[in-house]
């Protein structure tokens, strides 16, 4: 297997989580971070995944990532990438523990899709093993953090859908409404709500064909559906043609809107449905392993497939993988990942769970607020 083209060679981390200070290199294409419960293991996922735009695998507060949960926080990471090293850092500063800043080869990014143009990470925790079983929120941003690995700009698309959004929602609540600031902002929204569903939808329709055709290897396939009145209307209709559509529908629901203080219609409406290729059977009503599986398939199709779209996969993080999987799947998942052109990090409580990979991983524990080398798999 190559060298994957996006590669995590150094993280430097200060004050983040229960680190102190650290100065990882990490060494090989697979990497495997086990220790007890509280450890940090988890955390040096979330700090690996502060690298790209977003609010982390956690989606914690800025304010609460520091050590203590006061004062400042620093992530660092240089990285192999398509264009060549790449130095990216991210914190807080003493003097505002509020606002995340970010740095790429020293200078402030333009925008974050600068930083999405060099960077991009996908990652699975405990948490989404109720992905299907929650509200269409989650969903919707593991999808869209899909659609941003293969089209970085999209995020700024759906910023701005939301931005126009929220103002609208904002002049809604004043007692006169102004016609015409209200048909620019339902404008703005209306072009944004078709442009990112019609990023969501092309995604979806190329993850359905990789994963139909086997590129997630013994993995159980799925089949991914967007639940969408927009997306429906773009099967039918010109994307113009939709645009016009939903502007209308804007105007209409404004009275109903202003009441409930929020957008009937738009982007953040969306839903992601998921079931199994071979079954028909829905997430919703599989078994935790199953979802867990259909899941990791999902993600690991995905890789693969910008591995062949773009020359490199994101970096993987899969925080404790092996939970709910037999010992077919694991031994599934270990194939796949080895077969993977993308660098992998799996946590564990227990190193053992990922013997079958010595050899081809390098093997790390945490404790003590440190991280070192595991002797028992060296």
């Amino acid at each position: 297997m190559s060298e994957p083209g996006l590669k995590l060679l150094r993280l430097t981390l200060g004050r983040f989580r229960n680190y102190a200070s650290l100065r990882w290199q990490p060494e090989g294409r697979l990497l495997v971070i086990s220790g007890p419960n509280g450890s940090g293991k988890t955390n040096l996922l979330e700090a690996i995944s502060y690298l790209a735009p977003g609010r982390g695998m956690r989606g914690a507060r800025v304010a609460d990532v520091a050590q203590g949960g006061t004062g400042a926080w620093a992530v660092n990471g240089r990285l192999a990438t398509q264009e060549g090293p790449t130095e990216i850092g991210t914190g807080t500063t003493d003097e505002n523990v509020d606002r995340r800043v970010f740095r790429l080869d020293g200078a402030a990014p333009r925008n974050q899709a600068e930083l999405a143009q060099r960077v991009a990470s996908v990652w699975l925790t405990p948490q989404m093993d109720r992905l299907f079983l929650e509200g269409a929120s989650g969903r919707r941003r593991f999808l869209d953090r899909l659609v941003y690995a293969l089209e970085p700009g999209n995020a700024r698309t759906v910023a701005a859908h939301d931005t126009a959004m929220a103002e609208r929602r904002r002049l809604l609540a004043e007692p006169r409404w102004e016609a015409s600031w209200l048909a620019g902002l339902e404008d703005e929204m209306a072009r944004h709500a078709v442009a990112v569903t019609a990023a969501r939808a092309d995604l979806i329709a190329q993850l359905d064909a990789a994963l139909a055709g086997g590129i997630a290897g013994d993995f159980p396939a799925a089949r991914l559906d967007l639940l969408c009145p927009i997306a429906a209307r773009l099967t039918e209709a010109p994307a113009l043609a939709v645009e016009d559509w939903l502007r209308a529908e804007f105007e209409a629901a404004r009275p109903r809107d202003a009441a409930t203080g929020s957008a009937a219609m738009g982007a953040h409406r969306a839903d992601l449905a998921m079931a199994d290729l071979a079954t028909g059977l829905p997430a919703a009503q599989a078994s935790t392993g199953q979802q867990k599986a259909l899941l990791i398939g999902v993600v690991l199709g995905h890789a693969a497939l910008l591995a062949q779209a773009r020359g490199g996969a994101p970096l993987l993080l899969l925080d404790e993988p092996a939970v709910h999987l037999d010992l077919k799947r694991r031994t599934a998942l270990f194939a796949a990942l080895a077969a993977l052109p993308a660098q992998v990090f799996l946590t564990g409580t227990d190193a053992e769970v990922f013997a079958p990979l010595a050899g081809q991983a390098t093997f790390w524990r945490t404790g003590g607020e440190g991280l070192y080398a595991d002797p028992e798999y060296k």
